[in-house]
């Protein structure tokens, strides 16, 4: 069969099957410098690593690194709250969580805290 007639029965441009992907000499060398970025500055998308790029004598642009960065499965993540944090400044995923539970020692406020379960309970069960 006819490449001509292949792409009229699957309805597609002839043009597209002619495509030939390129890939630039420095591609390799720019992707392990995103990389880097990404991993060094955790919390930075595509843009800033673009500007950090440019600044260090890349000559790039967003579109290209944008491109670069899907293909690498890169993501920023959400902002967490300053009180919970899931990472260290040097951009790793780490729940900071105490070692241990801290005991209530003081009777008055474990009988407060007693009381507020039981009445909390109770009120649940009225309704």
């Amino acid at each position: 069969m006819s490449e001509r007639r292949a792409c009229q029965l699957v309805k597609q441009p002839r043009g597209t099957q002619r495509y030939q992907p390129t890939q630039r000499e420095d591609e390799d060398r720019l992707t392990q410098a995103i990389l880097i970025l990404a991993s060094q500055y955790g919390r930075y998308g595509y843009r800033r690593i673009t500007a950090l790029l440019k600044r260090a004598g890349w000559k790039i642009g967003k579109d290209r690194v944008e491109r670069i960065w899907r293909r690498e499965g890169l993501k920023v993540p959400q902002m967490q709250k300053p009180r919970g944090r899931l990472w260290l400044n040097d951009g790793s995923c780490i729940r900071l969580r105490p070692e241990q539970r801290l005991p209530i020692s003081n009777p008055v406020l474990l009988g407060r805290t007693a009381t507020v379960r039981v009445s909390i309970q109770s009120c649940e069960m009225n309704f």
